[in-house]
């Protein structure tokens, strides 16, 4: 994440010195991926708690001890590979590549961590694609098997650029679907799964930072409408809220309850879902930084009138970014011209 968040900030400010200093701890973090995260020699980076008295059984962003869970509801012994974990190191090898070649002038390196990169995806949509469920698993356990339950892990598959085009569609179906997607936002586990509560911590609530990496996620695969349904899903959220989104909400369905239920024990405020509306805002105008430009390309769903983001900073000086809703006629159109209902 932290070879990510690097890249993703030089795209956007252009801060190449920044990115020179910090040569050295970069690659020491790639070097981890492979040496350290990669515990089983396997390729796939493993977690396991050193200290199972006290410490977290699970390392991933769900650390609650039944966040991991088979779809029957057995817990999984450890150690665990979650799939949006692999996800994270597709992700840095292809920015480390980036800024290996454009920024430290080492081509040779940004070959290899190319190379890599395209082996662990090819290998990823081999080992955690479960054929019959049309879905990736949650993680691999510690013999290589599935752990098979559908959560919202997956979204975060799509954000690393880490599935396989083909397989995309079915991804997003899942997604929005109403096992996972409650109306309001995808729940961290679907109804169907053995453990599913609508206010557990990681077994049916919903996440607003979660949603909004999914939504990023789903717009980089094409995936607009329904990148805005979840984004559109968590902004109505956000005004029952006062306007402040909580670390976490009830699963419970939308039309159940109309209105989003809280969580007893939520963080409120919370950095990760102040941040939330931040990147929903870049999903929803289109937002991504090329070549020392930002493009803008508003995708607005319908009910969410217009939206300005005024001043915008940049390697491009300041800009402003403007983005309507289209009517319903026109969505139907785009929904139809792609098959979907």
């Amino acid at each position: 994440m932290f070879v990510v968040l690097l890249d993703e900030y030089e795209r956007w400010t252009g801060d190449v010195d920044l990115v020179r200093r910090l040569e050295f701890p970069t690659r020491a973090a790639l070097d981890w991926i492979d040496n350290y995260g990669n515990m089983l020699g396997t390729g796939y980076i493993y977690y396991k708690t050193r200290n199972p008295e006290t410490g977290l059984l699970n390392q991933c962003w769900k650390d609650s001890p039944d966040a991991i869970s088979y779809h029957d509801g057995r817990l999984p012994c450890y150690p665990l590979a979650t799939c949006e974990l692999q996800g994270y190191a597709y992700d840095a090898k292809m920015r480390g590549a980036r800024l290996a070649r454009e920024v430290w002038d080492d081509p040779a390196y940004a070959e290899r961590l190319e190379r890599e990169a395209a082996e662990l995806k090819q290998r990823f949509n081999r080992d955690f694609w479960i054929a019959d469920r049309e879905c990736y698993a949650t993680a691999l356990d510690r013999d290589g098997g599935h752990v098979d339950s559908l959560s919202s892990n997956m979204g975060h598959l799509l954000w690393s650029r880490i599935v396989d085009e083909a397989r995309a569609p079915a991804v997003a179906r899942h997604l929005l679907g109403p096992a996972l997607f409650s109306g309001w936002g995808v729940r961290t586990l679907a109804t169907t799964e053995g453990r599913y509560n609508p206010i557990g911590y990681h077994v049916g609530t919903v996440w607003p930072f979660d949603n909004s990496i999914i939504a990023w996620g789903l717009a980089r695969y094409g995936f607009r409408h329904e990148a805005g349904q979840i984004a559109a899903g968590i902004i109505d959220a956000a005004r029952d809220f006062g306007g402040r989104l909580p670390e976490a909400f009830a699963g419970f369905p939308r039309d159940q309850t109309n209105y989003p239920v809280e969580y007893p024990t939520a963080c409120s405020p919370q950095a990760w879902s102040a941040g939330a509306p931040l990147l929903l805002l870049r999903v929803l105008l289109g937002l991504r930084p090329h070549d020392g430009h930002l493009i803008i390309d508003p995708h607005v769903p319908e009910g969410l009138g217009r939206i300005e983001l005024l001043d915008i900073p940049g390697r491009w000086g300041t800009i402003d970014a403007l983005g309507r809703a289209r009517d319903s006629v026109e969505t139907g159109r785009l929904l139809s011209s792609r098959g979907l209902p």
